[in-house]
């Protein structure tokens, strides 16, 4: 196609007039390729306008996000076990709310049921008369005749065992002495009156060795603690730990009561024992 045959470029002016005086104020040239270029140029603007306002300002939540597979199943993981954790916090408030009332005396007498409270020490309870002296009782009347037998002439020296002055005991139950500790009349530890329902503490750290129920003594626990002691909580209502427990010094482990045959009202009697020796509790801890 020859020179003279070419379509002319076509050319268009932009003039802008005064609208009341009609004045031309300013005009411009434009050719196609020159609106193509003005219109893409302002487009690339708009557009990287709108990309910076959507990445710099809060409106990038409005962008929906991509997750992969390991992420949302990584999210539903964590859903699962946040729900798991409360349904178990759910629990433990439900069970600290019960031990609180309990502890607090908040239940009134005729309508406490033990064994649905602390199933695992009151499964047994029955009738007094249907109750015969156990094997536990046997044993530990033996072992306790025998230690006395051998130690009786050593009881004094025991009181002033400087290893056990240092120790720092809780007080188990506080309340008033209303038996003291004398050997001679048999009588191995001291009755604290606490009135019924109190909480009963642990007077050291230690392992529960007995929590059982015998027709003397009522609901006891026993406690081996280091330094060869041993603690003995007895005529107690109700049970707080099972044999292998593991308690710290001023944890709850019974409720005072009027359990067993040698009681004549609510109180706990209380015993320390040093190896193999009953030894007077009120030497190391004051009531």
């Amino acid at each position: 196609m020859s020179e003279s045959t070419k379509k002319p470029l076509k050319k268009y002016r932009l003039t802008f007039f005064d609208e009341e005086t009609l004045h031309e104020i300013t005009s411009f040239k434009l050719t196609r390729n020159s609106i193509f270029t003005a219109v893409g140029l302002a487009i690339i603007i708009i557009a990287t306008f709108i990309i910076l306002l959507f990445v710099y300002t809060p409106l990038n939540v409005l962008i929906p996000s991509r997750y992969d597979s390991e992420d949302k199943k990584e999210a539903i993981n964590n859903t699962m076990v946040i729900d798991s954790l409360k349904n178990k916090i759910d629990a433990e408030k439900k069970y600290l709310s019960q031990i609180k009332n309990i502890l607090q005396g908040n239940i009134a007498a005729d309508t406490f049921n033990e064994s649905n409270v602390f199933a695992d020490t009151t499964n047994n309870v029955k009738r007094k008369y249907e109750f015969k002296t156990s094997e536990l009782d046997s044993i530990l009347r033996a072992q306790i005749e025998k230690s006395e037998q051998e130690n009786l002439s050593v009881i004094e020296k025991v009181k002033t065992i400087p290893k056990l002055k240092n120790l720092h005991f809780t007080v188990p139950i506080k309340g008033s002495v209303t038996n003291e500790f004398d050997l001679k009349s048999g009588h191995r530890g001291i009755d604290i009156a606490a009135g019924k329902d109190k909480a009963v503490l642990a007077t050291l750290t230690g392992t529960v060795i007995v929590a059982d129920w015998s027709i003397e003594t009522g609901y006891m626990i026993g406690i081996q603690h280091d330094n060869d002691l041993i603690s003995f909580y007895k005529h107690n209502s109700v049970l707080l730990k099972k044999q292998g427990d593991r308690v710290r010094a001023g944890e709850s482990i019974a409720i005072s009561g009027n359990s067993g045959e040698k009681t004549t009202g609510p109180h706990l009697h209380f015993e320390l024992w040093y190896k193999g020796t009953a030894v007077n509790p009120r030497d190391f801890i004051t009531f």
